[in-house]
């Protein structure tokens, strides 16, 4: 009679690593690329600044001066 290796029915804890792991490392990585394009989108789509054009503060009229 031949006895056949033990095979858990769950899978070891090794494997449940490897793949929390590989998803750890796809989310980080849908991150960064994401990042990357909306730094993209915000370095091409930004107004032009010309020297010498005043700086537009934009304040709330109603609000208190602390002055």
């Amino acid at each position: 009679m031949r006895r056949t290796p033990y095979k858990p029915l769950s899978p070891s804890a090794a494997e449940i690593m490897k793949r929390i792991g590989t998803w750890a490392l796809y989310a980080i990585g849908t991150v960064a690329v994401l990042y990357l394009a909306l730094y993209a989108y915000a370095a091409f789509t930004q107004r032009t600044f010309t020297p010498g054009d005043p700086i537009h503060i934009f304040r709330n009229p109603e609000a208190p001066s602390y002055s």
